[in-house]
């Protein structure tokens, strides 16, 4: 059965969305371990399209918003547990997966304890935002974890993410694209413009403006998508690259292959993106040399991960202590020469 046509439509981008609105991963002020890599934070955005450059944020678009906005909002139900090491999971099906919130969610997430401790329920019904962090080896799988937004008591007003979405759905709005480090195709969620933002990321340094503006890639299986997912090719020239589309979809998170696998289409396939902010490459590249230089002072091992030969090389020749031109001559020859046949007597 042949996959439906659908209609690309170019609109004009939608005023700015405000502050309050809600994005997606929120990376600038995470409470979260230090296990991204280096490497991965200068390969993952490489190719990224390019938009307003300051800074890639990640701020968090609501579900009743209107206009098209980048977005990745979701409801995952598992169970919850708290250690004293100031570490939080959730287990969903036989998977753990780390939990984190943003300062100004703090609240939202000591309710969350106090909701456990005092009724004994481990089981919670979660609004998160994902996060997947994305590593240089192609063959070594992306860490997942989730930014806790809030948690349903059954009590939730109407229009809320926790109504609208089943568990393990999740809304994503972004750019349906290929990044060098994830051999399957990513929804990119990428900062939402505003006027504000530019003028915040205008006045920090470059490794705030990175770390604010970082982009969330998200793996999504899509076997009949309308539109195939943009690839860089380093071959072709600019004008013949062509873009990725804006895609609005409902998707279901994957606990067994940490991924996503779409669901149904929200919106149609938007040629022009809503406008979002992009860190540049030289705030990237200065960003990046900070942060190596601290950790060459802190006495940390910076350097690449290790490159294995594809095959091993064996030397050729026969290597022995002396020479072949040393060998007395009575030795015999490595390859002897076959000796003639007799010819035959007539």
């Amino acid at each position: 059965m042949k996959p439906k046509k659908v209609e690309i439509v170019t609109i004009k981008t939608p005023p700015e969305p405000s502050l309050s609105g809600v994005e997606g991963v929120s990376p600038e002020s995470e409470q979260t371990t230090d296990s991204e890599q280096t490497a991965a934070q200068a390969q993952e955005h490489k190719d990224d399209p390019e938009e307003t450059t300051a800074s890639d944020h990640e701020h968090k678009p609501e579900i009743e918003e209107p206009g098209a906005i980048f977005q990745a909002v979701g409801v995952i139900t598992g169970k919850v547990a708290f250690s004293e090491e100031n570490k939080s999971t959730i287990m969903i099906g036989n998977k753990e997966y780390p939990l984190f919130y943003a300062p100004k969610k703090q609240r939202a997430f000591e309710a969350l304890k106090k909701e456990v401790q005092a009724t004994g329920e481990a089981t919670q019904r979660l609004v998160v935002y994902p996060r997947f962090t994305h590593f240089p080896r192609r063959d070594q799988p992306a860490q997942v974890s989730f930014q806790v937004v809030g948690f349903d008591k059954g009590r939730e007003t109407k229009g809320a993410a926790s109504e609208e979405l089943s568990d393990m759905e999740f809304k994503l709005c972004g750019l349906w694209q290929f990044i060098p480090v994830c051999p399957t195709p990513c929804i990119s969620i990428f900062r939402n413009f505003t006027k504000e933002r530019l003028d915040h990321v205008k006045k920090s340094e470059p490794a705030k403006k990175v770390k604010f503006m970082k982009a969330s890639h998200l793996p999504l299986f899509w076997r009949d998508a309308p539109v195939p997912p943009f690839r860089f090719n380093p071959k072709a020239e600019k004008e013949q690259q062509g873009k990725p589309v804006f895609v609005q979809i409902k998707a279901k998170f994957l606990p067994g292959r940490d991924a996503f696998a779409f669901d149904s289409l929200l919106g149609l396939p938007l040629e022009k993106p809503p406008k979002f902010l992009k860190v540049s490459k030289e705030d990237k590249a200065t960003a990046l040399k900070a942060k190596r230089d601290a950790e060459r002072a802190a006495g940390k091992d910076v350097g690449g991960y290790e490159r294995k030969p594809p095959y091993t090389v064996r030397p050729k020749g026969n290597f022995s202590e002396k020479p072949m031109s040393e060998k007395p001559m009575s030795e015999k020859p490595m390859f002897e020469k076959p000796k003639p046949k007799p010819k035959p007597q007539e």
